[in-house]
């Protein structure tokens, strides 16, 4: 292992700018995202903490939902980026027009489940009054998930040429949008009449089609669009909707199976009460923002690995993926330091409740021990996809999140009597398994496809 190991890093070295150069808009795209939700969510926490609650626990469910739409979508990116990296540039415009049949059909099957969003959270136990803003919060989502839906098939499409940079500044530029709308409709600006928690869904709702709007102009006035068959009808689109979806559905079913886990330890902790819920939710908030470093990374990666298996190059698609792990190990271990070092300090960002703001400084200094061990299974899960391994790479996710950090944070949180500090060593524990294993597969899979 340590001679293999050896090999592999004596050739990182000409990846890791590439990577990086494509990681880094990535990144900041993705980080956009949840700079809209920690915005949401700290104009809420300053708001009310039980506005707070219910937008936690409708989030809860809203991020399973969202992380499936990413799922079934990000075969774009994998195709995509096998098929530039064949040489082959119409394929690369079939699986584009795909990808927005796949994306609209996602979108509107998503915003009917929303109706049912209150219902599921009373079934999973959340007091009337959370279930109730939950579902205020679920309809006013309902009706943007179309535009999201188009709008993962164009920035997959962008990434998977490895032309991120438009998503990126469409991403930034929301984040401002939505932090004026918060405003408006959370708070009541210019007149509106506050609406808290469903103020922040509608503000959301809004900036999703303005994103939509901006990446989709973008992707229809490229000067390759003709290059690419764009336009050009084919015979080939309903096999690659086929082709995507069965690429895609074990994807999302990986990315359900991880969300689904912290969403039940989110759901766990409104077991412990509101603030129990608020804390918990700026914690895990701050951690997903941290968390997208990693998403972006493993998005690049898994490009760069796919463009490797596309020129059937084995070597490189090992050396690009440890790259990756390399990059996010580096990233991430300074936001974990800061988390060690001043977890008040980000507390305070979210919420002027001192009760609440105490619980979620404690929660982020745990939060800081397991943040790179995160990051890193996150970038293995883009390698190893990069190779088209998703079935694998599933069961993993499930073992690792359902069968060590749901189970053992009840019983940390619950039955030991730790609280929300179970919750996050529950997440330590799942991050470590699911690391070890991917690291595992990533190697075995690489090493039989060199000597192959």
């Amino acid at each position: 292992m340590a001679a293999y190991f050896r090999q592999a890093a004596a050739g990182l070295a000409p990846h890791m700018m590439p990577t990086l150069k494509l990681a880094v808009p990535v990144v900041i795209a993705r980080a956009g995202l949840l700079l809209m939700l920690a915005v949401d969510t700290a104009m809420l926490g300053h708001y009310a903490t039980d506005e707070l609650a219910g937008f936690a626990a409708a989030n809860a469910v809203q991020i399973v939902m969202v992380l499936v739409a990413v799922g079934l979508l990000q075969g774009t990116a994998i195709l995509t980026a096998q098929a530039a990296g064949a040489g082959d540039r119409r394929a690369c415009g079939t699986y584009f027009r795909a990808s927005l049949v796949v994306g609209l059909i996602v979108g509107l099957v998503l915003g009917l489940l929303c109706v049912a969003g209150g219902w599921f959270l009373s079934l999973l136990g959340q007091t009337p009054e959370v279930a109730a803003r939950g579902q205020a919060v679920f309809l006013m989502f309902a009706w943007s998930y179309p535009a999201l839906g188009l709008w993962m098939a164009c920035t997959f499409f962008l990434e998977g040429l490895s032309r991120p940079w438009p998503g990126m500044i469409v991403s930034l530029a929301a984040v401002g949008a939505n932090a004026l709308l918060d405003w408006l409709f959370i708070f009541g600006g210019l007149g509106l009449a506050p609406m808290g928690a469903e103020g922040a869904a509608i503000a959301t709702s809004i900036v999703r089609y303005l994103m939509l709007f901006g990446l989709a102009g973008y992707v229809l006035a490229l000067k390759d669009r003709r290059a690419l068959g764009l336009f050009e009808r084919s015979t080939e689109t309903a096999a690659a909707v086929r082709k995507l979806f069965r690429i895609g559905l074990p994807l999302a079913l990986s990315r359900a199976l991880e969300a689904g886990a912290f969403s039940a330890l989110t759901l766990i902790a409104g077991l412990l009460g509101v603030v129990a819920l608020a804390g918990y939710q700026i914690t895990l908030n701050l951690i997903s923002l941290i968390f997208m470093a990693a998403v972006g990374t493993s998005t690049a990666t898994m490009i760069r690995v796919g463009n490797a298996v596309g020129r059937r190059d084995a070597l490189n698609a090992s050396r690009a993926g440890w790259a990756g792990v390399a990059i996010i190990a580096a990233a991430v271990g300074v936001a974990a330091i800061a988390c060690l070092a001043v977890p008040g300090a980000f507390a305070a960002l979210y919420s002027d409740d001192q009760t609440v703001r105490a619980l979620a400084a404690s929660l982020i200094f745990v939060a800081g021990f397991f943040l790179v061990f995160d990051g890193a299974q996150m970038v293995l899960q883009g390698a190893l996809r990069g190779l088209a391994d998703i079935w694998i790479t599933s069961i993993i996710q499930f073992l690792s999140w359902w069968a060590v950090s749901v189970p053992l944070g009840y019983g940390l949180a619950l039955t030991a009597g730790l609280g929300p500090d179970g919750l996050i060593w529950a997440i330590f524990a799942g991050a470590m398994v699911s690391s070890t294993t991917l690291s595992l597969r990533f190697r075995a899979l690489t090493r039989r496809s060199a000597a192959r």
